[in-house]
């Protein structure tokens, strides 16, 4: 498929990938690095690694080089089965988030582990979610996560936390408990952020209590491009006819839901409840 491009929309994405590489770049060398932390995912891995040829071996490795070589297979599978676009200024993030680590320097904020695990976590799970708000991700794991959410209509950010945990035993194995434990509550913390930031894979149900169904079903078709089920009822009160119109839309889209049945009929009676998971065909939007 030929890539489109959009000015106005390439040009937000550029300016959010290359902010949060900066954010990316400090939150390692001021926040993971002083911490002796192992972050998870290819950043994990790299920094594993880095530490192990100079332990070992007495040999520096380029934080880039390595980062790149560890998202190759990540990289493949954004281009083969998550989309072109998107795989691209993923690799723009990985790149510049790389040569930024090696040329930055880096400021202590504090010595206090503690803190830096969760203010780490809390500052990379915040550029996790600015990446993926704007169709890219800091690669890695987070390519893992987005085909296995696309494929099994879930949020699979809680299995890429149990791969993390893998690679931070092999780091506890290797270099002691203390930082491998600590590493695992920025993990966590991460992880929580993601999951409050980024609802695209998260599900609501609607049931919408309304005398204008047909209006309240075009307008969550056109606003999310989901079907839904109208069902006949009657209100006890009145004894009075209803129609109760039942759908299931992404949490990221609930707002503008609610605010165009609130258009289409202003006397609806709407009940919103959090989905666990959803079978059977659920139209996601495509990650460009």
């Amino acid at each position: 498929a030929i890539m489109k491009f959009n000015a106005k929309e390439d040009l937000k994405r550029l300016f959010v990938v290359c902010l949060a590489s900066v954010i990316m770049a400090l939150n390692i060398k001021s926040f993971v690095r002083t911490g002796g932390l192992y972050p998870g995912g290819a950043t994990g891995l790299t920094l594993l690694i880095q530490r192990s040829a100079e332990l070992f071996f007495h040999i520096t490795l380029p934080y880039t080089v390595v980062n790149v070589v560890l998202n190759s297979i990540p990289v493949y599978i954004g281009f083969r089965f998550i989309g072109k676009k998107f795989t691209l200024y993923s690799c723009l993030m990985i790149v510049l988030s790389g040569a930024l680590t090696d040329i930055l320097p880096g400021y202590v904020i504090t010595y206090d582990t503690l803190l830096i695990s969760i203010f780490g976590g809390l500052i990379n799970g915040l550029v996790i979610s600015l990446c993926l708000a704007v169709n890219a991700t800091t690669g890695g794991t987070d390519f893992i996560a987005i085909f296995l959410s696309d494929r099994k209509g879930i949020d699979s950010w809680n299995m890429i936390l149990g791969l993390n945990v893998v690679i931070l035993a092999i780091a506890g194995v290797l270099f002691g408990w203390d930082k491998a434990l600590y590493s695992i509550i920025f993990q966590y913390t991460s992880t929580q952020v993601v999951h409050i930031l980024y609802k695209k894979y998260q599900q609501h149900t609607i049931f919408v209590v309304t005398d204008h169904a047909g209006a309240v079903y075009e307008g969550i078709s056109k606003t999310t491009h989901h079907s839904a089920t109208i069902m006949e009822g009657e209100g006890y009160y009145e004894h009075k006819e209803r129609k109760i119109v039942y759908s299931v839309v992404s949490s990221a889209e609930i707002k503008k839901v609610l605010s165009v049945i609130q258009e289409v009929d202003p006397h609806a009676f709407v009940n919103v409840m959090k989905t666990e998971q959803v079978a059977g065909r659920f139209y996601q939007k495509p990650n460009e």
